[in-house]
């Protein structure tokens, strides 16, 4: 496994995501446009590409949420990929680059409706927090922190 750290506008993570949106339209359901608004690419700079044997198999993301924290965006694993451990490098692999540039802590939000996301992240250390903004009174969505000092 390699992974090759870029930027938004790359075509290989763009296809990727197209990936996501695809699988999040379907586990979403009718609650998927409320979901999309969030997750767009305007200020995502900073982008990791998971590349098995020369595929690209998983992406993810970060944004920064304020001066100390980061936000883990379009964390996607290919299905035929998963339970690899790709989502794992890829996930560390954005907390150390989040790190260099001095965040200390990440932040992230999944569905109720991702359970493979939520146990990720559980593996990963991260601890469900209070959800935050636009998803503070959303009954299905889980907020995630975790401290990368």
């Amino acid at each position: 496994m390699t992974f090759e750290r870029t930027t938004s506008d790359n075509e290989t993570f763009l296809s990727l995501v197209a990936l996501l949106d695809e699988d999040l339209a379907i586990r979403d359901g009718e609650d998927h446009a409320f979901y999309a608004q969030f997750d767009t690419l305007d200020h995502i700079k900073n982008v990791v590409v998971g590349h098995h044997c020369n595929h690209a198999v998983g992406c993810g993301a970060f944004k920064p949420y304020n001066n100390t924290t980061a936000e883990i965006k379009r964390m996607f694993v290919r299905p035929d990929f998963r339970g690899q451990g790709i989502a794992k490098g890829i996930l560390s692999a954005l907390e150390n680059w989040a790190s260099e540039y001095g965040f200390t802590n990440c932040i992230l939000e999944t569905g109720t409706n991702n359970p493979e996301a939520i146990q990720l992240y559980i593996k990963m250390g991260y601890s469900i927090i209070p959800n935050y903004d636009q998803y503070e009174n959303v009954v299905t969505s889980v907020c995630f922190g975790k401290s990368i000092v």
